[in-house]
């Protein structure tokens, strides 16, 4: 597949593809910009947080490159789903609420479901 291909936006998968990637872009900047993010690793208990932000930062920028460029992207959305439902649980911890509005976790589900749909159709389409 072609890179015009992999950005053609009449293609409904690539406009949920890289959605999926994009919507990474404000978690990596803010681990990086927003100081409060450090509180969060405390409060829902990683240790050291500070590792764990940096680490979470990371995986999120090579997740985010691959799904925007389409690079084995079967496995790199199975790897966000993971990460996304990891970040679910952790924001649960922290806040007790579903309710994105109020820092529960339908965001970070709802994206979850999102990457897995994008493995599921890059499995049977063989990308």
């Amino acid at each position: 597949m072609s890179l015009a291909d992999k950005f053609n936006l009449l293609n409904e998968f690539n406009i949920l593809r890289i959605i999926c990637a994009l919507f990474f872009v404000p978690h990596i900047v803010g681990k990086i910009t927003v100081p409060a993010t450090l509180g969060f690793f405390v409060k829902a208990g990683f240790k050291p947080p500070a590792t764990w932000m940096y680490v979470a930062g990371c995986i999120e920028t090579v997740l985010a490159t691959c799904l925007l460029f389409g690079i084995y992207t079967q496995y790199v959305a199975v790897i966000a789903f993971v990460h996304l439902l990891v970040a679910a649980a952790a924001t649960y911890k922290v806040t007790k609420s579903w309710i994105w509005v109020i820092g529960g976790i339908e965001y970070c589900v709802f994206w979850a479901i999102c990457c897995l749909v994008v493995a599921m159709h890059a499995y049977h389409a063989g990308i």
